[in-house]
């Protein structure tokens, strides 16, 4: 395979990674309805820079480096299943709070935009199962002498590959009816988000466990 067709094929599994269900996507879903379109624009930002920060550790090898010492990567998993674990307390303890009628529009200030992109940052690099999905896509796709433009252009454009989805589900999710629909059965729909990323947390920490003993 030759490295640009080793690129398409790269991205291409990049590209159907990004939009496959997980914690990013309903965090992103949830800033968008909850907050603002500004807000979740700004953490598909996140998303996309952690996406990229991931990709640029991968190919430098820390996933290998993981593999050899496996109480780093137990204890990687553990530190995000527990930020998992701590964004459903949130959504659970923030959805007994009254909601903001549906005719006001959101106004986002600049420490909330940046709060909105810290937080999608966080989620992203918290989420141990975005290392091992991308680590073992250039291990089965990427070249066996890796040209050093790879090394250049992969992490960028995966960036712009997380941002433009994310930026497209923060598009489609703020508009009237899914904000609306949101507004209506809010409680409910938090608490069932929190459920989700408290399971997928403590599913993390469980099996962290298991394979420590």
């Amino acid at each position: 395979m030759t490295p640009v067709l080793s690129l398409f094929s790269i991205l291409s599994a990049l590209a159907l990674g990004a939009i496959s269900p997980g914690p990013s996507f309903l965090f992103v879903t949830r800033t968008s309805v909850a907050l603002s379109r500004r807000d979740g624009i700004a953490a598909a930002v996140g998303m996309g820079l952690g996406a990229a920060l991931v990709c640029a550790l991968a190919l430098v090898g820390l996933r290998a480096v993981i593999s050899q010492a496996e109480w780093a990567y137990l204890t990687f998993k553990i530190l995000g299943g527990a930020y998992l674990c701590y964004l459903a307390w949130r959504l659970w303890r923030g959805a007994a709070a009254p909601a903001a009628p549906e005719s006001a529009a959101p106004v986002s200030s600049r420490s909330g935009l940046a709060r909105s992109f810290w937080l999608a940052l966080a989620t992203q690099l918290s989420n141990p199962k975005t290392l091992v999905v991308i680590g073992g896509i250039f291990a089965a796709l990427l070249p066996p002498n890796v040209p050093g433009w790879m090394y250049v252009a992969i992490p960028p454009i995966q960036f712009v590959i997380e941002t433009c989805w994310y930026a497209f589900v923060a598009v489609v999710m703020s508009s009237a009816a899914p904000r609306s629909a949101y507004l209506r059965a809010r409680a409910w729909i938090d608490r069932a988000a929190g459920c989700v990323l408290g399971i997928l947390g403590l599913r993390l920490i469980v099996e962290s466990v298991q394979e420590a003993a």
